[in-house]
């Protein structure tokens, strides 16, 4: 690996910029839940979650104390946020995209979604490990 490719990846600036883009998805759309706080109870009503006001409070602290764990990994915390994240993101696959209860096309864009969604957990796990070194 050339020298300078090693410097900016061994940066903890680095770090904390990859950090930070592992969680867009997740920060943006807790503070944009924050100023449309209806918006995230009506997706809540919309998949038939129970006191869709508790769970649209509870997926807006995960997102933000989430980010804000994994990005800062405050006393060593960075683990559990990248794990709330990670299950998180796994659960919203049968609540949000159960890919096998809709019909084509819908189905197949489901499944891109469900896959997505995989691949972002893994990459929490890939993140959860990194803050232990």
């Amino acid at each position: 690996m050339p020298s300078f490719i090693a410097l900016v990846l061994e940066s903890p600036i680095t770090l904390v910029f990859g950090r930070i883009l592992l969680t867009t998805l997740f920060w943006s759309a807790g503070i944009f839940g924050l100023f449309n706080f209806s918006v995230i109870v009506s997706e809540m009503k919309a998949v038939n979650l129970p006191a869709p006001v508790g769970f649209a409070v509870a997926t807006i602290a995960i997102q933000l104390m989430g980010s804000v764990l994994l990005i800062g990994n405050f006393n060593g915390l960075g683990w559990l946020g990248a794990g709330a994240l990670g299950l998180f993101t796994l659960l919203t696959i049968p609540y949000g995209h159960a890919f096998w209860t809709f019909p084509e096309p819908r189905r197949t864009e489901e499944l891109h979604i469900a896959l997505e969604h995989i691949s972002v957990a893994g990459g929490m796990l890939m993140a959860a490990i990194l803050t232990l070194r």
